[in-house]
């Protein structure tokens, strides 16, 4: 069917042009009624490759049609970029697509005026629980939500996050919900969560596939070294590549790692070589010249000889030219990562899963999901060229039958709820949708969760759910989560409220034991007893990286970025030091070559904790923690020592500008105010660049702290005086605490918003037991990594 056809009764015509081809084909054909024709929410189980993403546009086109808003729920993160690109046929059709990611600032009047949102479940989950704020009530104002790869409910941490989202989502604004997915033996169940009739559920089965797909297993012989072992699966995926390469088809390897696809096509050249197999296009000159064009100077050399490697890592220019000479069939032997299978339709005659383990930066070494498993093999066949597609899976004689039971049977779909109910009900209590034990089961027979739990009763552990309920709602109230009401003689009667330390937690995306462990950091400020050491321990202890390893070689960089000091006494796991090690390395700007490889994924979650912990310390314990936590994030992000760290604050200062001035003895931005334009130049930055930075150092506070002139320099024993002290700000205004110290001992605390000048008391006695009163006035702002402005009098005894 001619997709203009396809659309004439339902669209108009125009939307032909948002398909990147000109046929639908005969799944999608039969999903068109349901989609075009009806209003309900779909639910389509499809074999890989065979054409859901039209499916996805189909209702999006549908939603655009009506003047309503789409949300496409991506499963990865760099496939949310993907989409972005693929989707400039919407823009063409004066269309606004917006990609909303957290690595990426958010821009509300951008996202309040998209057509088409794409984002990942993670960030919807953000999103929907600060719905209220200005900054994310767009999520409210949805029409219609696709859900990509809706299997992803079965992925430990991650699928518990799909599900009370996009429970929550419905609740919000009810917006028509169509799930994709892999084939999936449960589409039924999937489609009772969602509400989806019979009439909107599709369970395409593999006669849909277009071309069929023969999978199975296969072992090699495992050694006690791990790196000699991926050379043998390697070699093992060979063999079961050459057949198919000598017969000029074309073979996908995945493997765990960016640095594996490296390595691994490097070592095919030379085992290709060896064997005499007729590969690569190093005679044409026109390909050979094409190939000058890549960015990667080792995947320049290698696709001549028909073998390349595709990995996130990549410049999108070198990403896109791999993927479309392996099209063309220039490339026949192609490495990549997972991402591969989520992403980009790349089939081949061959594919083989090297690598069923990986190394995860937050986790150690894990089992490739069974999902992606299946995700992989389903890649294997190219539509109008192969017959068969053929797939193998190359793993340890010990895991063949399980692998071999997954091809057969397939997976069913899980809820992962019941392993972090008690964070996702505080969650939700923290919202304010649940306000009551009654409220609880409401909001619970929302969830995929509960619809398998009716079916399979035993397994999810059902009959005993009252109580299971019960006792999370009894241990958030005893660890101050929430309150609840007591009046009543029945105790599951009363109203239940979120504390502050329940809205901090969900605000924060925190699970319930690292917002324990924020709180006893915050007991530990409060008793006096806060550090730099304090803090990165509360983070490195964190339960998001209670599964991280160290691995034999990173130890000796650990201990060496550890020796000598106290920091870190507390943490006796390898990986907790493991962490500890890399913030140490990273406030440095200092992390040795043997701990990078992890560093980058294990530096943007402890920032986003840092973030959190700072929160924490201003609203229970004072905002000169806060202050302390907030520069310490500075550090870890950008590498300079605490008495640089105020210059990150100054917009268009980052790592490198910071090291510059401080090597100019220009530590702050009061000093970058005072080095003007000629000083900066002097300290190595261009002219044009000095001016914006001034500029920009201009819009933060500027602290003057003045003593009176009166103030007295002796007081007798046992009198008493009380002065006035002004801080002055003479440059932005700002929130700020100001607090006077006596020999140490807090006298004083003010919040405010630091404008003009205010005054503190500062109380000067003659305490019989001490010689002298040091007396300090201290400035220091939560929100900013500025170095607290300190001014200090002593006013002796007599």
């Amino acid at each position: 069917m001619d997709v203009a056809e396809g659309l004439a009764d339902s669209l108009e015509t125009d939307f032909a042009d948002a398909f990147a081809f000109d046929e639908f084909n005969r799944m999608q054909r039969e999903a068109l009624p349901a989609l075009l024709e009806r209003d309900e929410n779909v639910v389509a189980s499809a074999p890989t490759a065979s054409g859901k993403t039209a499916l996805a546009e189909l209702a999006i086109c549908k939603a655009l049609d009506a003047g309503g808003t789409a949300l496409f729920v991506a499963p990865l993160r760099a496939l949310t970029n993907e989409k972005e690109a693929d989707w400039d046929r919407f823009e063409e059709l004066d269309y606004s697509v917006y990609v909303v990611t957290g690595e990426r600032d958010l821009n509300p009047r951008r996202a309040r005026r998209a057509d088409i949102l794409v984002m990942t479940p993670e960030k919807l989950d953000s999103a929907t629980r600060k719905h209220d704020s200005n900054r994310y009530d767009f999520v409210t104002d949805v029409d219609c939500c696709v859900i990509d790869e809706v299997h992803l409910l079965d992925a430990d941490g991650r699928g518990s996050v799909l599900e009370v989202t996009i429970s929550r989502l419905r609740r919000l604004c009810d917006p028509r919900i169509v799930a994709l997915s892999a084939t999936m033996p449960n589409v039924e169940d999937v489609a009772a969560w969602l509400d989806a009739p019979d009439a909107c559920t599709f369970d395409f089965g593999d006669d849909y596939r277009p071309v069929d797909l023969h999978a199975d297993v296969k072992t090699y012989t495992h050694g006690d070294n791990a790196f000699a072992d991926k050379y043998r699966r390697l070699y093992r995926a060979l063999d079961l590549a050459e057949p198919h390469l000598r017969e000029d088809g074309q073979a996908l390897v995945f493997v765990s790692s960016r640095q594996d696809t490296v390595q691994a096509a490097k070592k095919a050249r030379d085992e290709i070589a060896e064997r005499d197999i007729p590969m690569g296009a190093r005679g044409e000159y026109d390909f050979h010249t094409r190939a000058k064009e890549l960015e990667n100077d080792t995947l320049r050399k290698s696709v001549l000889d028909g073998v390349a490697f595709h990995h996130a890592g990549l410049s999108k220019h070198d990403k896109d030219r791999v993927e479309a000479w392996f099209k063309e069939g220039l490339i026949e032997l192609l490495f990549s990562t997972t991402t591969l299978a989520w992403g980009v339709n790349l089939p081949a005659r061959c594919v083989i899963i090297r690598d069923t383990k990986y190394h995860d930066p937050l986790e150690g070494e894990v089992d490739m999901s069974p999902l992606d498993v299946l995700q992989m093999l389903g890649r294997a066949g190219r539509p109008g060229y192969d017959d068969v597609g053929y797939g193998w899976v190359v793993c340890d004689g010990a895991d063949a039958d399980r692998y071999r039971r997954l091809l057969r049977e397939g997976t069913e779909i899980e809820s992962q709820l019941a392993e972090s109910l008690d964070t996702h009900l505080n969650a939700e209590i923290a919202m304010g949708n649940v306000a009551s034990e009654a409220d609880v089961f409401d909001w619970l027979e929302t969830t995929f969760y509960y619809e398998r739990g009716q079916r399979r009763p035993t397994k999810y552990a059902f009959e005993d759910l009252e109580t299971r309920v019960r006792d999370t709602l009894a241990t958030l109230d005893a660890d101050g989560f929430i309150e609840r009401e007591r009046d009543s003689g029945d105790a599951s009667a009363g109203a239940i409220e979120p504390t502050a330390l329940g809205r901090l937690t969900s605000r924060y995306y925190l699970d319930l034991d690292t917002a324990r462990g924020f709180a006893d950091c915050c007991d530990r400020a409060a008793a006096g007893d806060l550090d730099e050491a304090a803090i990165f321990e509360a983070v490195a202890t964190a339960s998001a990286f209670e599964s991280v390893t160290a691995r034999q070689a990173e130890r000796e960089a650990i201990d060496a970025v550890l020796a000598g000091q106290s920091v870190g006494e507390r943490i006796e796991t390898s990986g907790g030091r493991k962490v500890l090690a890399i913030l140490r390395a990273e406030a440095r700007g200092t992390t040795p070559a043997d701990l990078r490889s992890d560093a980058w994924a294990i530096t943007r979650n402890a920032l986003r904790l840092l973030a959190a912990l700072r929160a924490f310390l201003d609203r229970f314990a004072s905002g000169h923690d806060a202050n302390l936590a907030r520069r310490l994030e500075a550090r870890v992000e950008n590498g300079v020592d605490d008495e640089a760290v105020g210059l990150t604050a100054i917009d268009g200062v980052g790592p490198g500008r910071a090291s510059k001035l401080a090597r100019s003895d220009i530590h702050t931005p009061g000093a970058v105010r005072a080095a003007g334009v000629s000083g900066l130049v002097d300290a190595g930055l261009e002219e044009g660049i000095a001016e914006r930075v001034i500029e920009a150092a201009r819009s933060l506070p500027a602290v003057e702290i003045d003593w009176p002139a009166s103030f007295p320099e002796s007081i007798a024993v046992g009198a008493n005086d009380m002065r006035d002290v002004t801080v002055r700000n003479t440059g932005e205004a700002a929130r700020a605490e100001l607090r006077v110290t006596v020999n140490g001992r807090e006298m004083t605390s003010t919040d405010t918003y630091l404008r003009g000048s205010e005054t503190v008391p500062a109380a000067v006695f003659g305490a019989p037991d001490h010689d002298a009163l040091d007396l300090t006035v201290s400035v220091a702002f939560p929100d900013l990594p500025l170095v607290p402005v300190r001014e200090s009098r002593t006013v002796t005894i007599d």
